[in-house]
């Protein structure tokens, strides 16, 4: 317990720095480019097993190409709206695989390998996105998708009955699941309340994002379960003492990232101003 909580502190002061030390974008897109590295390394190392000899050519290869990617996607607006669009697709085409697993396992292919190009290099370029908005978006994104997880693990550890998805994450309920919509809207109100002039129709809009920001977070999560349950592993990686790889770190903001940003690019489209 003690390793968790001093690699959970390490993180968070990692992380706060690269957000609010400076306004130079160097450290947060380092940032961004280390966990797209890690993340894809590990997304590899959970794919379908190849001959001994020649994986890891093909790991080291295929990191390699993640991390291209992802500085493409990071550096290139127009690029990484196309990268959100598809991932945000991948995310709701999960939804089904996730409900009929392990009847329905053909999605474990090697597809997948380009569907984690596309869900990695989405994420990270969408953290760096929603950054540049604000420092204090980027905490809210981090927020919404704590409170979510938090409130799911308390409420349905408490009142769980009903699972949602027990071939994936025995531990889920439905029960936990309103339990997070809950926890995550208080955040949202409180938000809204005391840091936003906006609409009444702005705020419905707002509220709808935050919602479906914090779907996509559980869906992020229950799909990298699938996928580690597939692969017959229990962490993706071991590289966080304590908290296992930085898949099973960020496999809420994988969905959460790529909605959010999305939302907020769309909002703007609009003219509301946030």
């Amino acid at each position: 317990m003690f390793e968790r909580i001093k690699t959970a502190l390490v993180l968070v002061a990692i992380v706060l720095s690269c957000m609010f030390a400076t306004t130079s974008p160097y450290p947060m897109q380092t940032l961004m480019v280390i966990a797209a590295t890690i993340a894809g390394y590990e997304w590899y190392k959970l794919m379908p097993k190849q001959d001994a000899s020649i994986r890891p050519f093909f790991v080291w290869g295929y990191t390699c190409i993640v991390l291209i990617v992802s500085v493409v996607a990071l550096f290139s607006h127009d690029i990484t709206l196309l990268f959100w669009v598809a991932s945000i697709l991948v995310w709701i085409t999960s939804v089904y695989w996730v409900k009929n697993f392990p009847e329905y396992d053909s999605w474990y292919n090697k597809s997948l390998n380009l569907l984690g190009l596309i869900l990695v290099s989405a994420a990270v370029s969408a953290i760096f996105s929603v950054w540049k908005h604000s420092p204090w978006w980027l905490m809210y994104l981090f927020l919404l998708v704590w409170g979510a997880d938090s409130g799911a693990y308390f409420v349905g550890r408490k009142l769980g009955r009903r699972k949602m998805a027990p071939n994936v994450s025995p531990n889920k309920s439905v029960e936990g699941l309103f339990g997070g919509l809950m926890t995550s809207g208080i955040i949202v109100v409180i938000v809204q309340s005391h840091y936003l002039n906006l609409t009444l129709s702005q705020h419905i809009l707002f509220l709808i994002l935050s919602i479906f920001t914090v779907l996509g977070s559980v869906q992020g999560d229950l799909f990298e379960s699938m996928i580690k349950r597939r692969a017959g592993v229990k962490d993706s990686g071991r590289i966080l003492p304590g908290h296992g790889g930085v898949l099973d770190r960020i496999d809420s903001l994988l969905a959460a990232a790529p909605i959010f940003a999305t939302g907020l690019y769309l909002l703007k489209f609009i003219g509301v101003d946030l």
